[in-house]
């Protein structure tokens, strides 16, 4: 069958629909484990292994610091892979290169050659639907040559399907409590399966530091890399492996308030973030990963060619227009203000939640709508405890099976007992986008809750304002 962008769009649609991901389809498109993944890998020469990577995992964050991370290489001169998901728009979103010519996605073309010759793998190897995108991303990135590539875990970490690399450096961003049914009822078990991200004599940044997350990110980098005889010796050398960038003070961090002031990536959450990401440049600088992979005359300073401090701001501060990475505190209209931000666990709308109500305490605004969906899984009953003071609240149901019904949210809002005529249901997202795009300059309009929401959302923004 030859290819044609009919062909391609009905051959997606199958692939959706044969392995469904977890985007669309929940738990039943969840498959722990890396044998399969593994067996896949091997019959594609191992493509990973040709070009070196940074894993990044973590409950909320992730997408943010592969990004920033992906537009520092970049901007180095360094091709640089990135695999993210899920996707907002297209499908080809999960898999990008950037390079001094801008961000390409993968080639419409490369996918539909990538089914056409290993479909029939797909199926023999029961792969899931990230199995598949994991590979070929893996496989295109390799066909590219790139210099350097930033994998983000789909869910979890120690069973994740990109658990196959061995990068030259893990980060977790934070810990919190998401997506319990596979990964643990605690902060410690979710940590766990987090943790599982970190190899032997790898060095590891973790983001957000807790007692109860902390003892268990010590004790995987000791068992990971202490052999049991030789315990006391060499715990200090081996405790080095591990950087919590809450508790040092990474070079540049003195002008993190400059940096978040200009850089295009806004929302409460960016600080951490950013913070994460500069202890990260540290750990790779000192280790001599920008040496190794020959960055751009210029761009450097040092004996190990640390990138130069300027350098780094200037990425950092253009991270979502060189990544062209959308969805993350968005500003979408200026009259009214609309925010989209994919933030959907209590973990991070707990943040985004008390931005917003620091806005409407600054008295520059005169009302805040907050248009809300969720998929099933989510802790719905504690987020509706969170929500700002004094806002309106529009729920819908988004186009996903896995979402859950505006009229069942609704009724969470009264169980956590919230004002009544302070909320209603909306026929559908165009509806409510119809809604707020028709208040007034001194309105502020919040979208969020679930991808599905902001993908639905931003192009309907834009359309009904014109």
């Amino acid at each position: 069958m030859k290819y044609s962008e009919e062909e391609y769009e009905n051959m997606l649609s199958r692939l959706f629909a044969r392995f469904p991901s977890f985007q669309n389809a929940g738990a039943s498109a969840y498959k722990p484990g890396l044998a399969n993944m593994q067996m896949f890998d091997q019959l594609l020469g191992c493509p990973h292994r040709k070009y070196p990577t940074v894993h990044v995992a973590g409950t909320n964050g992730k997408g943010s610091v592969s990004n920033m991370l992906a537009s520092v290489f970049s901007s180095l001169g360094l091709r640089t892979a990135l695999y993210t998901s899920p996707h907002l728009y297209d499908f080809r979103e999960r898999m990008r290169i950037a390079s001094a010519d801008g961000v390409r996605y993968v080639p419409k073309e490369f996918v539909w050659d990538f089914v056409q010759k290993w479909g029939e793998t797909f199926d023999h190897l029961d792969l899931s639907f990230f199995e598949i995108t994991t590979a070929m991303a893996f496989a295109w990135f390799a066909s590219e040559d790139v210099d350097v590539a930033v994998i983000e875990t789909g869910l979890g970490g120690r069973l994740d399907s990109t658990n196959i690399i061995t990068p030259q450096l893990s980060v977790i961003t934070n810990i919190g409590l998401d997506h319990c049914s596979f990964l643990g009822d605690t902060l410690g078990e979710i940590a766990f399966e987090k943790a599982g991200i970190i190899k032997p004599e790898i060095p590891v940044v973790v983001g957000e530091s807790s007692p109860e997350t902390d003892v268990v990110f010590e004790r995987k980098v000791l068992y990971t890399n202490l052999p049991e005889a030789a315990y006391m010796g060499d715990r200090a050398k081996i405790m080095s492996l591990l950087t919590f960038a809450d508790k040092i003070e990474p070079r540049l961090w003195d002008r993190h308030g400059e940096i978040l002031g200009r850089m295009d990536l806004q929302g409460p959450c960016q600080r951490k973030n950013l913070r994460t990401v500069l202890a990260a440049i540290d750990v790779l600088s000192t280790e001599g990963f920008f040496h190794r992979t020959g960055i751009a005359p210029g761009t450097a300073t040092g004996n190990l060619a640390r990138p130069s401090d300027e350098t780094i701001a200037a990425a950092l501060e253009h991270t979502a227009r060189t990544m062209e990475f959308h969805g993350r505190w968005e500003k979408l209209s200026d009259t009214p203000l609309i925010i989209a931000d994919i933030g959907h666990n209590s973990h991070g709308l707990k943040h985004n939640f008390q931005r917003l109500s620091e806005m409407m305490s600054s008295g520059e605004y005169d009302s805040l709508t907050i248009v809300y969906a969720a998929m099933g899984d989510k802790d719905v009953d504690k987020i509706m405890t969170m929500l700002p003071p004094q806002s309106r609240l529009i729920f819908v149901t988004p186009s996903s099976h896995r979402a859950m019904k505006a009229e069942d949210i609704f009724r969470k809002y009264l169980q956590a007992g919230n004002d009544p005529s302070s909320a209603c249901c909306s026929a559908s997202v165009e509806d409510a986008v119809r809604q707020v795009v028709s208040l007034g300059p001194q309105d502020l309009v919040y979208i969020g809750g679930s991808t599905y929401l902001v993908a639905e959302a931003v192009p309907l923004v834009g359309k009904l304002q014109m």
